[in-house]
């Protein structure tokens, strides 16, 4: 069966009591069932599990013959049907039989009436897939919705309503992306919390799945078709029937830093350990200091979990070193001081609008009336193909400057509000949201040596570098 929306099998389970009752008739004696509900045999990225199943059986002499309840029911490709008389060339002794009509693979006759119904059935999928195809483009250029699971941030009884719960959890984590938090942060505690609708069976969501929930065009009410926004006549893009989750300013603003991080680090991982990783420097020869995980730690001993140490493989001295959570809590500290003093002196201004908001909307205009012009014949083809590139390029680079302005606005909002924040929950956050708090404040932090010997804790020999 293609599809089973109830997921019953009551489809199969009636072919399979007439296959059984048509066996019965030739005693035959029925030793498998393969079965392959829910699935398409006309789809070509699709592979029916059972049917493969069955022609190794066939193959290998574990069977003698098939029965099947329709031809199409068996093959709709056409080398799917080829694969089946290939094994029935190697074994002319094999039996076939199908419930609804008289056709034996057997002989060449019935190779050749089998090869015409095959074509048969798939030039009617095809057919039915265009038909298909075609109405939910029509759905699309509407505006409505396509049915289906609802996506998630949308509820399953009605996928025009916000899921609150879903939404709420989709906006903190594009304020999180904001802050420089790394996509396999979020799907990490999405997992966790049980967040995200994870595809049934999955053990882990995919990387790809939480970037496209965080960035689906949906968010904002743009319509897609096989992943690209619809435009209307007028250059604008469809909207949809559905509640939307995001202002455009907020979606521009997630898109772009995603794609922008991309974009500045391909395949390299944002992920670091420790919070002044790449941050603090030696005090002598000034070089990067890396943290370094105390081997010999174990939970409830007194030793240092981790140190801050300059290293020679690093390409430094190797004569400074600190333990690591002094520093840390002290930086944290000092921070959080700095930008609570800072955003009391600070006026909070208002969200400022993109300057060229009209100048994006009369080039998309432009665009619009020549589309119409040749449309009433009022200039030709030529003409057209002339004048759009030119306006087409401007429309896009102003979308560009307009995604990047809303970007790094909201990504100053999402690093300015940590005033408020505790120490405590300072380091309940992800450690790239502390490190971006604290770049916030701090270009650097120099580590000067301690000198020999045990010594306490100093924080004079911990200097911040202040913006």
């Amino acid at each position: 069966m293609s599809r089973d929306d109830e997921g019953e099998a009551l489809g199969v389970a009636r072919q399979q009591r007439d296959c059984e009752r048509l066996a019965d008739l030739r005693s035959w004696q029925v030793v498998k069932a393969y079965e392959d509900n829910d699935v398409s045999a006309f789809k070509r990225n699709v592979v029916r599990d059972e049917f493969e199943l069955m022609l190794k059986d066939l193959r290998a002499g574990l069977i003698d013959g098939i029965v099947a309840y329709d031809l199409d029911r068996l093959a709709r490709q056409p080398r799917d049907l080829e694969r089946l008389i290939e094994i029935f060339d190697e074994r002319p002794r094999l039996e076939f039989a199908t419930v609804t009509n008289d056709i034996n693979l057997g002989t060449p006759d019935g190779r050749t009436m089998a090869r015409i119904m095959v074509a048969f059935a798939n030039k009617s999928s095809h057919d039915a897939s265009r038909r298909i195809k075609r109405k939910h483009l029509e759905l699309a250029q509407q505006g409505k919705d396509s049915g289906g699971p609802a996506p998630y941030g949308w509820q399953k009884e009605d996928r025009t309503k916000v899921d609150s719960k879903a939404a709420e959890a989709i906006r903190e984590a594009q304020r999180e992306i904001l802050a420089g938090v790394r996509i396999g942060t979020i799907r990490t505690r999405w997992q966790e919390q049980g967040l995200g609708n994870p595809r049934a069976g999955t053990k882990r969501m995919a990387h790809h799945h939480v970037e496209h929930i965080l960035t689906n065009p949906r968010l904002v009410g743009y319509r897609t078709y096989h992943g690209e926004i619809l435009h209307g006549d007028d250059g604008r893009p469809i909207k949809g029937d559905w509640e939307p989750i995001n202002t455009l300013e907020e979606w521009e603003a997630v898109c772009a830093a995603i794609a922008e991080r991309k974009q500045k680090r391909p395949g390299k991982s944002l992920a670091r350990k420790y919070l002044l990783s790449g941050i603090a420097r030696c005090g002598l020869c000034k070089t990067k200091i890396r943290g370094q995980i105390n081997q010999r730690w174990e939970p409830g001993s007194k030793a240092a979990r981790f140190s801050y140490q300059c290293s020679v493989v690093n390409g430094g001295c190797g004569k400074v070193g600190r333990t690591g959570e002094p520093v840390d809590t002290l930086i944290a500290q000092l921070v959080l001081e700095e930008q609570r003093a800072r955003a009391s002196v600070t006026a909070t201004q208002g969200e400022q609008r993109w300057p060229k908001e009209i100048e994006l909307e009369e080039v998309t205009q432009d665009i619009a009336q020549l589309v119409e012009a040749e449309r009433s014949k009022q200039i030709t083809v030529a003409t057209l193909l002339q004048l759009l590139p030119a306006k087409e390029r401007l429309r896009d680079e102003l979308k560009l400057e307009r995604a990047r302005f809303y970007k790094e606005q909201k990504q100053a909002e999402a690093k300015s509000n940590a005033a408020e924040l505790s120490v405590d929950e300072f380091f309940a956050l992800p450690i790239e949201r502390q490190q971006e708090i604290v770049l916030h404040s701090l270009s650097a932090v120099i580590i000067h040596p301690a000198g020999r010997g045990r010594r306490k804790f100093d924080p004079s020999l911990i200097e911040p570098v202040w913006h």
